[in-house]
């Protein structure tokens, strides 16, 4: 998505820098299935995730799946014939995404990463305290986890640059409502900046 900081700088009252000592980086559904919706941002998310692993910085990734009717919830009725399920393609994360074999996978049938599938054991049992979020879409996954981390006691940083979804109005409503209750802003420049420092 492009820069539209101008657009959101009103709620972005509060700024602050990741702390990479207890941090991960989430990486949201970037899957073949979003592939037109990702292909825009995926330099700001490679960048993105080469500077968390430069500063040492967990990379955690989320899939979006479902295995049958019983795991649809309120998207079947929702998304009806666009759900995404297991074993095909469009399930699978994007290739060029580059994800390391020893980097996790977190497995999910919602918006939410945290619903169902132990992310936050994991991340407690890991001392995360802070999450940077990216990937798609910004409105539905991405948007949900952040409320979710926020809600749960992680101090939440939301990429302005590194997320994406199907329309910039979305995109930019997210963006205002996370900077006002719940999410410090970041993009690739700000990050840069603060690892580069430590």
């Amino acid at each position: 998505m492009e820069d539209s900081s101008s657009s959101y700088e009103k709620f972005e009252i509060r700024k602050r820098n990741p702390d990479p000592k207890t941090s991960v980086l989430l990486v949201i559904d970037m899957q073949n299935y979003f592939s037109s919706i990702a292909k825009p941002i995926m330099s700001n998310i490679k960048t993105t995730i080469e500077i968390c692993r430069k500063a040492s910085i967990p990379v955690i990734f989320t899939r979006h799946s479902h295995k049958s009717p019983s795991d649809y919830g309120m998207l079947g009725e929702w998304w009806d014939n666009s759900l995404i399920f297991d074993g095909t393609l469009e399930a699978e994360l994007m290739t060029e995404i580059g994800r390391l074999k020893d980097e996790k996978v977190v497995e999910k049938n919602t918006y939410s990463a945290f619903q169902g599938t132990e992310l936050e054991e994991f991340l407690v049992e890991k001392g995360i305290k802070e999450v940077i979020v990216t990937g798609v879409m910004t409105n539905l996954c991405c948007e949900t986890t952040a409320r979710e981390a926020f809600v749960r006691g992680f101090r939440v940083f939301f990429s302005t640059d590194a997320t994406a979804t199907s329309d910039v109005e979305l995109h930019e409503a997210t963006i205002k409502n996370l900077a006002y209750g719940f999410a410090y802003l970041v993009d690739c420049k700000r990050l840069q900046a603060a690892f580069s420092k430590n």
